[in-house]
């Protein structure tokens, strides 16, 4: 189980990395446009990602 969650943060931060490489510029204004947005709309963005991987997490290993 613990392999599996080590794997899952090394895919994270694989993807993470990808794109500041590959789109450095476009990171620059999306990171700009979210310091503008509203605190509870971050909020609900955040915590409907975590439901949407814990359901994929479900998905895979059931």
């Amino acid at each position: 189980m613990f392999e599996l969650l080590l794997l899952a943060l090394a895919l994270v931060l694989f993807f993470e990395g990808a794109l500041y490489a590959l789109f450095p510029d476009g990171m620059k204004r999306m990171m700009i446009s979210v310091l503008d947005m509203p605190s509870g709309n971050l909020r609900v963005m955040g915590l409907v990602a975590a439901v949407i991987g814990v359901f994929l997490v479900w998905l895979i290993k059931s």
